[in-house]
């Protein structure tokens, strides 16, 4: 009886995988306000009413899907930061810009579904909140070692934080880095929104005729936004 159920099990999340897939197929062609449950059921040779067994809905899928793009980036950015030396803070910031760049030059229509314009009609769902995360917590975990081995650079001349931030900044600090001040959390949330402007930028084509060494440029700008949170210059 056990074997059966985990033979059911194998199959289920068998035929869960090529749903998946298909429906990435169709973000590529029709994005991901297009996604059709009953177009990747064609695809895949499948009655509607059989698909609606795994994903009872489009919003379903698509949660599907943005869990695992959110996963995937997570994954890359996860691993690019333990190949680096722990006390190698600044090398460690630049490997993983440099991970969750590939890993949306790779996959740019996830990118775009988890990091674009919002589907309309659809809102997220809490579960897509820890994977959303994850990089956010390898750039802060970065952040916060740098800051209690007294790694980070003296502030230089920028303006306090405005009183409204102080809460956002404690969340922050609950969830992603410990024990980092106020300001260099706000200057470590515009570093972070930084990094995804520049690969969105790169990927939605906003960098056509004006960069041509896009990978120069990118590890120029990080490397900038590294020194606004008091990151050293990586070495060369």
């Amino acid at each position: 009886m056990n074997a059966g159920r985990t033979a059911r099990e194998r199959v289920r999340a068998e035929l869960t995988r090529e749903i998946a897939g298909a429906a990435r197929r169709q973000l590529a062609t029709e994005g991901a306000a297009g996604l059709s449950l009953r177009a990747v059921a064609r695809e895949l040779g499948m009655v509607s009413s059989a698909i609606y067994r795994y994903f009872p809905s489009r919003d379903d899928l698509l949660t599907a899907l943005i869990i695992d793009g959110y996963n995937a980036a997570g994954a890359a950015a996860e691993e690019a930061d333990r190949a680096c030396q722990r006390a190698d803070h600044a090398g460690r910031w630049l490997a993983t810009c440099r991970a969750v760049r590939a890993w949306a030059l790779a996959h740019p229509h996830e990118y775009a579904l988890v990091y674009g314009s919002p589907v309309p009609g659809y809102r997220a769902p809490e579960q897509t909140i820890g994977p959303a995360s994850r990089v956010a917590a390898v750039l802060g975990s970065i952040l916060s070692e740098a800051h209690a081995a007294g790694a980070l650079g003296p502030p230089g001349t920028h303006p306090p934080v405005p009183a409204p931030l102080r809460p956002d900044a404690a969340r922050l600090r609950d969830s992603v880095a410990a024990g980092v001040p106020d300001d260099v959390i706000a200057r470590a949330l515009t570093a972070w929104a930084g990094l995804f402007g520049l690969v969105s930028f790169e990927l939605f084509g906003q960098f056509e005729n004006v960069v041509t060494d896009r990978a120069a440029f990118f590890d120029h700008a990080v490397t900038c936004l590294a020194g606004l949170i008091g990151l050293p210059a990586p070495a060369p």
